[in-house]
């Protein structure tokens, strides 16, 4: 049989990646913040635990609104004018916190600076699938290592600044400037790539809803969804409870944090190399179906895990093999027949809303089910997580067009 010819990248692509993975690492760099600081914030708000609660997931809470019209909005005027718009939003909120003095105004101003991450992340398979096409799944793990980046970045650097008011202005001026390089820098489509104007003017002449309509008609990209909704919402549970649970079995508060932090160091690593990984067989589904079951055990076992240099390993291969299988999720409805490049960024808004959602529901669920012990929801977590396998099992095989 003869071999299909892979079409040639353009090396811009990687412009394209680095200043989205920038934005990424930004993003959850403010977001997170909001955690580093806590100490100083809380007591200047006057704000109570929930409060604090809320003001750290608004910036999320945002894109469970604007990620379906953001990803259609983006399939009719394009991805970069619909981030651009929201980035001109989120600096506005970003500055907007030096003169937040209460729990509402703050909790606005990070709902305002959530907004161009909701874009785009909404719209990253549109991007990245046009830009990157057969590499695609790297591209995504790329950018979802970059959160962790983000993230680690943010518990270091929060303690060495001198006021809560001189860490706001660091990241504020950081998002501002990489705001005005995606506005300069990033295009759309590829050069001699640009889309057809017979097939611009009807898409343009078309509603966002009508994208929405014909991505919500690919029953494969509901699956998708439910598949990275229950594992995002299984992970997110794991990792708010690590703390706590190490805590109640004698760690120390610092000794707690450190240990639930190298679960993320695993994470970054798993999301930056798995796709590479599970791209290399001719069909990746019986590795991530074991990668997937492999890690829910790894979190079900963890209060059984003896404390030390063993826990350790377990977090890192937990966190490793609980990541690899995301960006190629995430990835997959562009490559169904039906989504392609043009209905991308409805597909995505769909995936982000759906799992968004679940993610706040599954963790919530888990523990009224556990109760307060430790052990069922750490067994729970797992299950659940584990369970996501059945989701990958019904999907086609996502290597079918890329060894032939």
């Amino acid at each position: 049989m003869e071999q299909k010819q892979l079409p040639k990248l353009s090396n811009y692509r990687w412009v394209i990646l680095v200043i989205a993975a920038l934005l990424d690492v930004i993003s959850n760099y403010v977001q997170f913040q909001i955690s580093s600081l806590a100490t100083q914030i809380m007591p200047a708000l006057h704000i109570t635990m929930p409060q604090f609660q809320s003001l750290l997931m608004a910036p999320m809470l945002i894109a469970v609104f604007l990620s379906i019209p953001a990803g259609s909005l983006a399939d009719k005027f394009g991805a970069k004018k619909i981030v651009t718009v929201g980035l001109v939003v989120s600096v506005i909120g970003a500055f907007g916190r030096l003169w937040a003095n209460n729990f509402i105004t703050m909790m606005i101003m990070l709902m305002m600076f959530g907004v161009y991450m909701a874009l785009l992340n909404a719209n990253t398979l549109k991007i990245f699938g046009i830009w990157f096409k057969q590499d695609t799944n790297m591209a995504m793990g790329i950018f979802f290592a970059s959160a962790s980046v983000g993230i680690m970045l943010s518990q270091i650097t929060g303690p060495m600044f001198s006021s809560v008011q001189a860490a706001y202005i660091f990241s504020s001026i950081v998002l501002l400037v990489l705001g005005v390089c995606w506005v300069l820098f990033v295009k759309d489509t590829p050069k001699g790539e640009e889309i057809p104007k017979q097939e611009m003017q009807a898409d343009q002449a078309a509603s966002s809803w009508s994208f929405f309509k014909e991505a919500a008609k690919s029953k494969k990209t509901w699956i998708v969804a439910l598949c990275v909704g229950c594992g995002m919402g299984a992970s997110e549970a794991f990792s708010g409870i690590l703390p706590q649970a190490f805590a109640a079995r004698g760690m120390s508060p610092q000794q707690a944090g450190t240990i639930a932090a190298i679960a993320t160091v695993g994470s970054m690593f798993g999301s930056a190399f798995g796709p590479a990984i599970i791209n290399k067989p001719k069909n990746a589904k019986p590795l991530m179906i074991g990668i997937t079951v492999l890690g829910g055990i790894s979190m079900a076992i963890s209060w059984y895990v003896p404390l030390g240099i063993v826990l350790t390993i377990n977090l890192v291969i937990g966190g490793l093999l609980g990541a690899m299988t995301g960006p190629i999720m995430q990835a997959m409805p562009i490559t169904f027949p039906e989504i392609g490049p043009k209905y991308a960024g409805s597909a995505g808004g769909l995936v982000g809303t759906v799992s968004l959602l679940l993610s706040y529901c599954v963790p919530i669920i888990i523990s009224m089910i556990a109760g307060k012990s430790y052990l069922m929801t750490f067994i729970i977590q797992g299950l659940v997580f584990a369970l996501t396998a059945i989701f990958m099992a019904i999907l086609p095989n996502p290597n079918a067009g890329r060894h032939r």
